[in-house]
């Protein structure tokens, strides 16, 4: 894996360690001379590459929920990839992704270490491209469900936060999703419905992950987008200025 060095970030930090460092030690293990290892630094302190490692191993958990990994899913990842590190880094990526999936992955306790050193604005990104895998197909199984709500309940993801992400893969024009997309009742005042947006609009900003890449940062927009999506609906629903 020429390019994997290149493909992390420039090193990789707490992720080296723990269940995460083990389920990826057969890759690591190739490339140590050219993937700089930061064991000097806290571990507390986060790396581009231990986010997007800990995004390949929970990639991996997903498309292994129903038991076969569709074409669809794939292509989803393969293009989040291209666009992120390039043509020859995201063949390796895939073919690395396609390890993991032969491996028994300890969801619980990768979950939990991403928990530990990762902020949650950081978090909530990782849940939202889940989803987005798991929606690939046209359609969210039990199975993947169960999954990133497993997930979602180890990286210490807030019931609210996980319904307002969830509601973003429903069908355009559902109201009852726009609702919790802001993570209000209907019967909310037009001043509440505003309150909120700007509450979820902090929560969601690109801004918030833009440490981690402008990659990251990109595919943050979109969350932020369907946020937008959600007021605006509201609003004509409601007839708001």
């Amino acid at each position: 894996m020429a390019k994997f060095a290149k493909w992390i970030g420039g090193g990789l930090g707490w992720a080296f360690f723990g269940p995460i460092g083990g389920l990826l030690g057969f890759a690591i293990g190739s490339v140590i001379d050219s993937t700089r290892i930061h064991s000097g630094r806290s571990v507390s302190s986060t790396t581009r590459g231990d986010f997007t490692v800990s995004l390949m191993v929970l990639i991996a958990a997903v498309l292994k929920a129903d038991g076969k990994v569709l074409q669809s899913e794939l292509n989803f990842v393969k293009s989040y990839f291209l666009k992120a590190f390039g043509m020859e880094a995201s063949v390796e990526a895939i073919q690395m992704l396609r390890d993991l999936i032969k491996k028994d992955i300890p969801v619980e306790a990768v979950s939990d270490q991403i928990k530990t050193h990762l902020d949650y604005s950081s978090r909530l990104q990782l849940l939202h491209f889940l989803f987005g895998i798991a929606d690939a197909d046209g359609e969210i199984h039990r199975s993947e469900l169960n999954v990133i709500g497993n997930i979602a309940r180890h990286l210490g993801i807030s019931q609210k936060d996980y319904d307002s992400i969830k509601s973003m893969f429903y069908k355009q024009g559902n109201i009852d999703a726009a609702y919790k997309i802001l993570e209000i009742d209907k019967t909310a005042t037009d001043e509440d419905v505003k309150k909120a947006y700007r509450k979820m609009a902090l929560k969601y900003h690109p801004d918030k992950v833009s440490y981690l890449g402008e990659d990251v940062q990109t595919s943050a927009k979109e969350k932020f987008q369907k946020l937008n999506e959600a007021y605006e609906k509201i609003k004509t629903e409601r007839g708001m200025a």
